[in-house]
């Protein structure tokens, strides 16, 4: 038994403290979700934090309209739950976003919704974490468990780049997080910062709507078909993947991609050096699964540009020195993870917010500590991590039953801790 004196209390808490019996889950996006129902199929009680007031904020408020999901149905299953049949092979924002709303409802799935985790700290002396969270109207909360387990995923904040004038353009300066349609943008000439897939697909929405946009490609980066003959590219990797080693597959996936694509230096693309499958696995950088952009740069709809040198009022001097004037800029320079902003005290994630043990072990952590969706692998990767993390659980409801705070005085005048 362990007795905290009023003294020890005022130490460890600020604000009214909760215990939580079982995990807590930061992040009610995708990964956060799955964790949860598997952790729901153990028996394990969970509590999960969001800071937004939906689930899956990213696909609901930061996505754009004809967004759908890149690779087949059966690679962005969550676990237990499996898309409806007539979805279509690669479903649309919206189909997905109803998926997920009914797997929080069939596996009894209710975030704390609104609240933004500030801090999350291990405490040695007793063995438990302590999260500190406030509501969307201010009031802060703390909370007590022996288990974190981190879901906030790999796209929580948007990366603005440092562009010197950026400030200064004057018009229009959008980041793709904000954008819905091409439509606002019809008639207008605009700089679409980024050649990643939201690049590449924000251009094409942009000409399909009668914009005049031009995309900057500064990096060499690998654009694959997204099918070849009817077969999904990815499947045909994941496929090869089983007899062939890594550096082969990604020999013929290059070569399959110029077959098809044809010579993209031509049209101001580069390709790395690396291969597709072993840039995504050592830097987390995916591939670009065209279907029709590239055709809108042959046809002259959508003007490749190398990199940004500055900006000036509604001007883009290019790393060439061409000066081009545009009306609008669209960033689509993705995201980053948020960890290191609220984990404190502990090494297990890097500076950039992912796990420093490699794919697939970095779903685990020290004292109690778990990541799920930090894999660089997408869904598929978020769902490997959440049937592991489960597993690594199961012991929870064992140990629920020997682990009991029986007593946690919210006014903080004394807390006793039976371990029985």
């Amino acid at each position: 038994m362990v007795l905290l004196s009023s003294d020890s209390m005022d130490s460890l808490f600020s604000s009214p403290c909760g215990w939580v019996n079982g995990p807590i889950i930061i992040g009610a996006g995708p990964s956060g979700l799955a964790v949860a129902a598997s952790l729901r199929e153990q028996g394990v009680p969970f509590t999960v934090l969001e800071r937004a007031d939906c689930i899956a904020s990213l696909w609901q408020k930061r996505t754009y309209d004809r967004l759908k999901l890149h690779l087949p149905k059966q690679f962005c299953e969550l676990p237990r739950m499996s898309f409806p049949e007539d979805y279509p092979e690669y479903p649309t924002r919206r189909q997905f976003i109803d998926y997920l709303e009914n797997y929080a409802a069939k596996f009894d799935i209710k975030p704390e919704f609104n609240h933004t985790v500030l801090s999350a700290r291990y405490d040695e002396t007793f063995g438990l974490w302590h999260v500190r969270a406030a509501s969307a109207a201010g009031a802060k909360k703390e909370y007590l468990c022996r288990w974190l387990i981190v879901a906030s995923g790999e796209n929580a904040e948007r990366v603005f780049p440092d562009i010197p004038g950026l400030s200064g353009f004057g018009g229009e300066v959008t980041h793709a997080a904000d954008y819905k349609s091409g439509e606002a943008y019809r008639g207008k000439r605009v700089l679409v910062v980024g050649c990643g897939n939201s690049g590449m697909e924000v251009s094409l929405d942009l000409s399909d709507h009668g914009a005049q946009p031009s995309m900057v490609v500064r990096d060499a980066v690998h654009v694959l078909p997204r099918e070849v003959l009817g077969k999904s590219t990815f499947e045909l990797a994941v496929l090869l993947m089983r007899w062939l080693p890594l550096w082969l597959v990604d020999k013929i996936m290059v070569l399959l991609a110029w077959l098809v694509l044809g010579n993209l230096a031509k049209l101001g693309i580069r390709r790395p050096s690396v291969g597709p499958l072993e840039l995504k696995n050592t830097h987390g950088r995916t591939p670009v699964l065209d279907y029709g952009a590239l055709a809108r740069i042959r046809s002259g709809d959508i003007t490749v540009v190398p990199g940004v040198s500055r900006f000036s009022k509604g001007c883009a001097e290019l790393a060439d020195g061409r000066v081009l004037n545009f009306d609008a800029v669209v960033l689509a320079t993705g995201y980053c993870s948020n960890v290191p902003q609220w984990l404190q005290g502990n090494d297990f994630f890097n500076k950039d917010g992912y796990p420093k043990t490699a794919f697939p072990h970095g779903w685990k952590g020290q004292s109690g500590l778990y990541a799920v969706g930090f894999t660089r692998r997408g869904l598929s990767g978020a769902s490997a991590d959440a049937v592991h993390t489960a597993k690594g659980h199961r012991s929870i409801c064992t140990v629920l039953y020997f682990y009991d705070v029986s007593v946690i005085d919210k006014w903080r005048y004394q807390v006793v801790v039976v371990i029985k």
